[in-house]
């Protein structure tokens, strides 16, 4: 399934047009904080498709019954970028364990480039919902090699990515490849630059909330 939160009109909207403005940019914790809303966000619509069972809750008058996880879902980060949108999704799934990839684009001479993948630190996944979130979407080849090279190792349950802005590129790549899995995303831009940024986009994620890199 793939699911656009801004073809819905509510506050998210706002988060979104913070995170795109080139003026408020400039304030790294809001930006910060605007991608961690807008995983709270998507991670709360995630939750509505995930396993529940009913449990009794003592309360100082009597019992209550209330429908609760089955189970948490583990979460997954690309570093740096990812990290305050990751830590949306741990605001909502607090009782989560989590996975971590370094995972970066390595150009070559010509301008091309290819995803080098160095690391990745997970609990097991065997049978269990995963849910990647990652703030930019651009071609979606980190994501798909990632994700491949984890349902190599781990047989998943459910797989569930995220992201703040993708291209229609990055997602059609997505959908091609993993087939098995739903996308949740905060918006879909249309066009890209020749060096693979989205436009309009929001510029560098990682830059902006932690400042450039060498």
């Amino acid at each position: 399934m793939l699911f656009i939160l801004n073809e819905t009109n509510t506050v998210c909207n706002q988060y979104l047009a913070e995170l795109r403005d080139a003026q408020l940019q400039l304030d790294r914790m809001r930006f910060r904080r605007n991608l961690e809303r807008i995983g709270e966000v998507l991670a709360y619509e995630i939750s509505k498709g995930l396993n529940y069972e009913a449990v009794e809750v003592q309360t100082p008058l009597g019992v209550a019954q209330v429908n609760i996880m089955a189970e948490q879902p583990v979460l997954c980060t690309i570093l740096r970028a990812g990290l305050p949108f990751h830590q949306g999704f741990m605001n909502v799934f607090d009782q989560a364990p989590s996975a971590f990839v370094t995972a970066y684009r390595k150009v070559k001479k010509n301008g091309t480039f290819i995803i080098q993948l160095e690391h990745i630190s997970t609990p097991d996944l065997d049978g269990k919902t995963l849910i990647i979130c990652d703030p930019m979407l651009a071609t979606g080849q980190s994501l798909v090699q990632v994700c491949k090279e984890l349902m190599g190792q781990y047989q998943l349950k459910a797989l569930h990515i995220a992201a703040v802005i993708a291209s229609t590129e990055g997602v059609e790549h997505v959908r091609a490849n993993l087939p098995m899995a739903s996308l949740w995303i905060g918006a879909v831009d249309e066009e890209m630059t020749t060096k693979s940024y989205i436009v309009p986009g929001l510029g560098d994620a990682g830059d902006l909330a932690f400042g450039e890199k060498v």
